[in-house]
């Protein structure tokens, strides 16, 4: 029964750092494109 709980709890920790990863490879290239946007569009500073 021990075996079966750290099988899941294995998984879970996981999938949640997985997910934290798949977060950090999407989401700060989005956000760096995104500023360099507003920087040829409106003009913005890269830092705001």
């Amino acid at each position: 029964m021990s075996n079966v709980f750290t099988i899941i709890l294995v998984g879970l920790m996981g999938l949640v750092g997985g997910l934290s990863s798949l977060y950090l490879l999407f989401g700060i290239p989005a956000i760096i494109i995104w500023k360099i946007y507003r920087k040829i569009r409106y003009g913005y500073s890269l830092y705001d």
